[in-house]
């Protein structure tokens, strides 16, 4: 049976009807909630509604929408709360710091860093960043260049672009520390998954400067590009960071 874009929520779209092939009922479901989320309906923190107004929604049965959400929630993409209901995930500081921030001191526990920026705004995109976020070559992107924390001590020097459709208002207003969670609550796009690539490389002269190290000193360069749930790339990031006594700390389960 194909599954019917239909509105969900309070913020309808026009409804529409595709096929969708033979992927399992439970998978259309979740590609509704999904493409929903991704288009604004429900932001991070707002509740979803519940199981029996979707499968009524969607003309399927409550057994089925709680299979789409229950592996939604083990995406981290919505919570669910008990007694309380189902809400869109938001990036906190404990979240991005177990998913998305991989960088631990030598000794002690793993901690959320704080940022500062040294300069933002609107540039035209080069090649690499066209290629990493999918963009044409000079499409409007805004570039956004920060030393961020640890424990008082600049751990990470950090360039970051992202197109500015929609995120050109970040140039108007102070930044804040967590990037991740205002994407979601003021633009709507929301971080699903980030695909990074480590390197030793040496420090240059903005490096060094800004971390205090000696130019040529080993940094570790990691080099993320972070996808909206719908799968389009929405941040590339290349962070310089620090190794004389901090790690790059990866939990594999």
């Amino acid at each position: 049976m194909a599954v019917n874009r239909l509105t969900l929520g309070s913020r309808p779209d026009p409804a529409s009807s595709e096929p969708v092939g033979f992927r399992p009922l439970y998978r259309q479901v979740k590609e509704v909630l999904v493409d929903r989320i991704a288009r604004g309906a429900w932001r991070g923190g707002e509740a979803i509604p519940s199981e029996i107004e979707i499968a009524a929604e969607l003309a399927t049965s409550q057994g089925t929408v709680r299979k789409a959400l229950d592996e939604m929630a083990a995406e981290n993409l919505v919570v669910r709360r008990q007694g309380r209901g189902t809400f869109v995930a938001r990036h906190d500081d404990a979240r991005i710091l177990f998913q998305f921030f991989k960088l631990a001191p030598d000794e002690g526990e793993p901690r959320f860093p704080e940022s500062r920026v040294l300069r933002i705004g609107l540039a035209a995109a080069d090649e690499a960043a066209a290629r990493h976020l999918g963009l044409a070559p000079g499409t409007g992107v805004v570039e956004l260049v920060r030393e961020r924390s640890l424990g008082g001590r600049p751990a990470v020097f950090e360039r970051i672009v992202l197109p500015a459709k929609p995120f050109a208002p970040l140039c108007d207003r102070p930044v804040p520390n967590n990037l991740y969670d205002l994407y979601a609550t003021r633009f709507g796009v929301t971080i699903g998954r980030a695909r990074e690539r480590l390197k030793a490389v040496a420090a240059g002269p903005e490096e060094s400067a800004s971390l205090g190290v000696a130019p040529g000193a080993p940094l570790l360069l990691v080099d993320r590009i972070a996808t909206a749930i719908d799968g389009r790339p929405a941040e590339w990031r290349i962070s310089a960071c620090r190794t004389d006594d901090l790690h790059y700390l990866s939990d594999l389960r």
